[in-house]
């Protein structure tokens, strides 16, 4: 199974450079990410494509253009993933219209497939990069006060 982390890169790379006093160039970001810098450029030029971020002119580093409550995630996905829908599932290629099941299978997995990605797009939508920092601001605040217990 091929996995794509293009989405959750991107949120991490978006919530570096949204929460560092200094400006974040792709071989930091690379290495809190945990990749190559060519791969976080590929990625912050679609971004920048978006209006999401911008590259300071004198300065190694990115900043944000929008601020975070205004970047939702269905932002940053259609960003990185270079389309203007959600695509989970895909459908097999070739079913045997000689049998009922594999002569009505495309169009009844399409319609659901459909209806659940378009859910997913909604909560997406709604889902912005602010609250991905406040969770993970929640998160080290539970995880310092538990080492102290």
């Amino acid at each position: 199974m091929i996995v794509d982390t293009k989405f959750s890169s991107s949120i991490h790379t978006l919530i570096l450079i949204s929460e560092s006093t200094t400006p974040m160039n792709s071989d930091q970001i690379a290495e809190s990410v945990g990749t190559n810098a060519s791969y976080i450029r590929k990625l912050t030029t679609r971004l920048s494509k978006a209006g999401i971020i911008e590259g300071r002119r004198g300065v190694s580093g990115f900043r944000l253009v929008r601020k975070p409550e205004d970047i939702s995630l269905l932002d940053i996905y259609k960003a990185v993933m270079e389309t203007d829908s959600l695509h989970l599932f895909d459908l097999h290629q070739n079913p045997n219209d000689a049998c009922i099941v594999g002569h009505n299978i495309r169009p009844v997995l399409g319609s659901m497939f459909r209806d659940m990605e378009e859910s997913v797009e909604k909560r997406l939508q709604g889902m912005t990069l602010a609250a991905c920092i406040d969770n993970m601001q929640e998160y080290i605040r539970k995880k310092n006060k538990e080492a102290v217990h």
